[in-house]
């Protein structure tokens, strides 16, 4: 079933108007699709190019349009997870085992959100919506935000804390791309992306007005909404010019590349010690 061409337009309609809801087909298009995420058959965002070499992506508002119906369908409901209750509207994802995922107590997977074979989730959180490549390991306390995009072979360290992007629709959502290292505590919100093998050091704060400034060369190059891929970025500050005075305002900086010489992990472990970054 080509749910874009089904489901799509009974979604939108829907969308559009809320009382449309009332009627059994547009309530089973917007199960179809969330079911459909759930299975990872569709996802909220994808590469513009199966490349991803100009790093663009598109974001699917139709998709985000079920999500956000998905919650006004659904009723409260007593959700059990062995010992432990909850109360909420959205179940909890089923069959890991098959999926070949590993999650550990307590951590929780929302319906409606896809991990691939080999994704680790310690204690933490993935979001309705959400998209989890293989090989990623989420670690404790992390946060993977409503419809947010993660790649494969990532690594979110303890505390990271990854936006959701439900509302707008239209709105681009957090997206990492592959082989990127998230140091702990660091916060990515409001739709930034993240590029190929990136590294952030512990802290880096990182939203849509966040400069990002490349200081690696002889005039600072600034960045924003993205993260060049490879780079290496710690937090940092900028002076800024106030009624009151002159105070150091937040900024992310760009301190060095991953070689792309060297296989990923090799590179991580020497990145780190060349520019000492905090993970």
């Amino acid at each position: 079933m080509n749910l874009e061409h089904t489901a799509r337009p009974l979604v939108e309609a829907a969308f559009a108007n809320r009382k449309l809801l009332t009627d059994l087909h547009h309530r089973d298009a917007v199960e179809a699709v969330l079911a459909a995420l759930d299975r990872g058959e569709i996802r909220v965002a994808s590469p513009a190019s199966e490349s991803e070499s100009e790093g663009e992506w598109i974001t699917h508002t139709w998709i985000k349009q079920a999500v956000l119906l998905y919650f006004s369908i659904r009723k409260m409901e007593t959700l059990n997870a062995g010992f432990l209750e909850y109360h909420d509207k959205i179940p909890v994802k089923t069959g890991l085992a098959a999926a070949g995922v590993r999650v550990v107590p307590p951590g929780v997977v929302r319906y409606g959100a896809f991990l691939e074979h080999g994704v680790i989730l310690m204690p933490g959180y993935v979001n309705i919506g959400a998209r989890v490549g293989s090989g990623t390991m989420i670690d404790t306390w992390a946060t993977v935000g409503s419809c947010a995009q993660v790649g494969k072979d990532c690594h979110l360290s303890g505390g990271v804390g990854i936006g959701g992007v439900l509302e707008p629709a239209s709105a681009q959502p957090v997206i990492i791309e592959d082989g990127v290292f998230v140091g702990s505590r660091c916060v990515i919100v409001e739709g930034l992306r993240v590029g190929k093998e990136a590294v952030l050091g512990a802290g880096v704060v990182l939203t849509a007005s966040t400069a990002i400034l490349d200081v690696t060369g002889p005039s600072v190059v600034e960045h924003r909404g993205h993260v060049p891929a490879r780079s290496i970025v710690i937090p940092g500050t900028r002076p800024k010019r106030f009624p009151a005075g002159e105070f150091g305002t937040p900024c992310a900086l760009i301190i060095g590349q991953r070689t792309e010489a060297t296989d990923r992990k090799v590179s991580l472990n020497v990145a780190l010690r060349e520019f000492d970054v905090p993970v």
